[in-house]
């Protein structure tokens, strides 16, 4: 097993990535998470250890996203390098869809993701310009 750069299996992991940030499917967000996990910004940081963990820290995002009326997320993968034999870095700009069918401008991130045997999981999420 070997680090994934493949952007078709990557672009999958973050369709489904994407589809339970929107519909607030707080366990597949979970199961998208390596654990430990890491989270980093210019003004926190924070880990996660379990899967009750995960959920915790994206059940107050669901609430952003309703009020927002984001129905759709779509990853635009920017960078993908390896890192290592089993670790992949990955830059994403977020797009989203509102109800009303407009285009939402999103953010930046860099994920560095694990493969294992059932796919890609995130470690680290770092939040970018």
């Amino acid at each position: 097993m070997t680090a994934s750069t493949d952007l078709d299996t990557l672009t999958d992991f973050f369709d489904r990535y994407g589809v339970a940030l929107t519909t607030a499917d707080v366990p597949a967000i979970a199961g998208c998470y390596a654990l430990p996990g890491l989270v980093v910004a210019d003004t926190y940081s924070f880990s996660f250890t379990s899967p009750a963990a995960v959920a915790l820290s994206f059940v107050g995002a669901a609430p952003d996203y309703q009020e927002r009326e984001l129905v759709a997320a779509n990853a635009q993968i920017e960078d993908v390098q390896q890192v290592s034999a089993l670790l992949t870095e990955v830059a994403v700009r977020w797009e989203f869809l509102d109800s009303q069918g407009g285009a939402v401008p999103g953010e930046r991130y860099r994920y560095v993701l694990r493969t294992t045997d059932e796919g890609p999981v995130i470690c680290t999420v770092i939040r970018t310009a």
